[in-house]
């Protein structure tokens, strides 16, 4: 087999591990086992939308119920960075195959939960693989496929995510009203195994050799500020109906902390040998532009997407599994758009266009959301979150693909998982601020609709309100709790819109570089590509 020199700086591999052939077949050996692995985590994002109502009822924990989803997020965000930088360290196989036995190991865990916090906690950890299937499965492919092709793949994985996002609610919906909501989370467990096979078998990729120093100051001070972050946007759901209270001396320590944290990173950063996140990757324009269009979408995206199914389920009267139905058309929305504009990325070799106009959509489409009522028409409820999902559609891939393509091929996994942690980051300051703005409002309707007592005069208490409760409510109790419930949410929706408008006005100042015709491995030296290939006409 031919070899080649490694790039200066490289850490090399093995002498007894030979070059990797990208033919064709490998590719797409490789890509069906990222599509598996990815699907799992991202059908966790969404899967407990439909059954959280029902979940947060039976474990008292409605006043809390963002951390279901927050803790997931959070643990996503805080275990990217590192699985990026070590995948670039010493290869991403065995990585890749930690994560997700990590995840079906933790999904077993939620499954059996007795009580509330050990269903958070056991979300977090399944964040804790959760995060590598993601991180790793984007930069696989940007190490397997050139700049130039990559859009006829991305474009898959985003509309995949949209898929997930929709078919979540189905089964979470479906297991709620049928076997229970337990098995939303023990469906994770034959799939887990079957994809720990699958990337075993083809998920031959090289491992490498390395005496570069972990940055262990970085990765402590980064979980600390990433972790404050969301505590104290979380502060009201973590003490209801204490709200902010600036005297308190506890959330003043946190906040001092949380800063402190953010900034003693920044410091170990710029003096680190081998830093988690090189701060010199901000001065590239592309990356630092893509990275902070990421967050706005993070923090507008998963806050729309966690709490449409409960309205859905209270405020419309839809069952668990209808509410997952009419979410069709936001998957719908996303797989067009995502696999059309990376088909067009991949024809053309031009992306700026598609987060430019996907941001105009998605801002539009959360606008126009703060208008739903709990009578309104479905069709019309339909049409919105189809225009939500197009627009997220052209953005979620596109700027990943702009920043892979902006740095260098040793940083991949580093700029892609950078890339991926602030928007993880702001989908856990979103969800969490928009989960404490709409309890809070929710909270003050219910206490005037359901007084001190109603629980055992009208069978319901504001802590445990579940669907099939709000159901069997007698009139007017039940139209009063589905009103309150309608106007919680919609008005909430106007906070994200500022956000994601800053990210419309971003995309117009991002700088479209030419894509590169070679892949990631082979521009390490890691890997050739099959001649048979070399030379053939994009497609």
């Amino acid at each position: 087999m031919p070899t080649t020199a490694l790039p200066p700086g490289s850490p090399p591999l093995p002498a007894d591990q030979p070059l990797v052939v990208l033919t064709k077949r490998t590719v797409w050996l490789i890509f069906g086992a990222l599509m598996a692995s990815m699907f799992l985590s991202s059908l966790d994002q969404s899967i407990v939308g439909t059954a959280m109502p029902t979940i947060v009822g039976e474990l008292d924990g409605v006043a809390h119920q963002g951390w279901i989803v927050t803790a997931y997020i959070l643990a996503i965000a805080i275990v990217m960075p590192l699985y990026g930088k070590f995948g670039d360290m010493w290869g991403r196989r065995w990585p890749f195959l930690v994560a997700i036995v990590l995840f079906t190991v933790a999904s077993a865990g939620a499954g059996f939960a007795g009580t509330f916090g050990e269903l958070v906690a056991w979300r977090f950890v399944q964040g804790l693989g959760g995060g590598g299937l993601m991180i790793l499965s984007q930069a696989i492919i940007a190490d397997i496929v050139p700049a130039r092709e990559r859009g006829k793949y991305m474009g898959p994985m985003g509309a995949l995510f949209g898929i997930a996002a929709v078919v979540g609610p189905l089964l979470g919906g479906w297991f709620t009203e049928g076997p229970g909501w337990r098995w939303a989370f023990w469906i994770n467990i034959p799939i887990g195994i079957a994809a720990v096979v699958v990337a075993w078998k083809t998920l031959k990729l090289p491992s490498r050799r390395s005496d570069r120093k972990v940055d262990v100051a970085g990765i402590f001070f980064m979980v600390l500020a990433t972790s404050g972050i969301v505590l104290v946007t979380s502060w009201e759901s973590l003490r209801p109906g204490e709200g902010y209270d600036w005297s308190d001396p506890l959330l003043l320590t946190l906040v001092l902390a949380t800063v402190g944290s953010v900034a003693a990173f920044v410091v170990v950063e710029n003096r680190a040998e081998e830093p988690l996140l090189p701060l010199r990757l901000f001065k590239n324009r592309t990356f630092t532009i893509a990275t902070l269009i990421g967050l706005v979408l993070g923090m507008g995206m998963f806050s729309a997407l966690a709490f449409l199914p409960t309205f859905l389920q209270m405020s419309t009267g839809a069952g668990v599994t209808e509410s997952g139905f009419l979410l069709l058309p936001m998957m719908a929305g996303v797989m067009l758009t995502a696999i059309g504009s990376g088909i067009a990325i991949t024809r053309t070799g031009r992306y700026k266009v598609f987060p430019v106009v996907g941001l105009a959509l998605t801002a539009g489409g959360l606008v126009w959301l703060t208008t739903i009522t709990g009578g309104m028409s479905l069709v019309l409820f339909g049409t919105m979150i189809f225009v939500l999902g197009a627009g997220m559609g052209l953005v979620m891939q596109t700027v990943v693909l702009a920043v892979q393509n902006a740095v260098d091929p040793h940083e991949i996994g580093t700029a892609t998982s950078a890339n991926n942690f602030f928007r993880e980051i702001g989908a856990a300051v979103g969800v969490a601020m928009f989960s404490t703005i709409f309890t809070s409002r929710l909270t003050d309707n219910l206490s005037q609709v359901l007084p001190p007592g109603a629980g055992a005069s009208g069978g319901a208490e504001a802590t445990s309100l579940t669907p099939a409760l709000v159901d069997a409510l007698p009139e007017p109790l039940r139209t009063g709790v589905v009103d309150a419930f309608a106007d919680a949410l919609a008005p909430a929706f106007w906070y994200l819109v500022p956000l994601v408008v800053v990210g419309f006005v971003l995309a117009l100042f991002l700088r479209e570089v030419k894509l590169s015709n070679e892949a990631g491995m082979v521009a390490r030296g890691e890997a050739l590509a099959d001649s048979e290939d070399q030379g053939a006409p994009v497609s």
